[in-house]
């Protein structure tokens, strides 16, 4: 299976999704014109994951800001990170924030309530 990456840019985060690594990742800012088309074929990939994962997997959330719209997105993104974790292997999400943001840190206390994977806050310190 082929890696799924995107560099980041002003509006757009960086994907780096390598299933020959144990960590996949997304930074930076998620505010695209239109994210369920951004998103959509990163959900393509992760759906070919489910089907052949890797023993445990690390998903890690280094956002700057996110839009409603891309917040939508990235529950879709966890709920089918959630089917790994139903088949047995290890799957974790740490989400990462700045020590005074404050935002960022309750969208990832948001997300920790609703979905089933084992999900670490991460603060960054300055």
């Amino acid at each position: 299976m082929e890696a799924y990456y995107l560099e980041a840019t002003p509006k757009t985060p960086k994907l780096d999704f390598n299933p020959d690594a144990d960590t996949f990742l997304i930074s930076g800012r998620s505010i695209p014109e239109n994210s369920i088309e951004f998103y959509k074929p990163l959900l393509d990939w992760l759906e070919n994951y489910v089907h052949n994962p890797l023993e445990s997997t690390t998903f890690e959330v280094k956002l700057e800001y996110f839009n409603t719209s891309s917040s939508k997105c990235l529950v879709e993104i966890f709920r089918k990170l959630e089917k790994i974790n139903d088949t047995g292997k290890k799957i974790k999400i740490d989400w990462y924030f700045e020590q005074e943001d404050e935002d960022m840190e309750e969208s990832g206390e948001d997300f920790k309530q609703i979905i089933k994977i084992p999900f670490n806050m991460m603060e960054i310190k300055d």
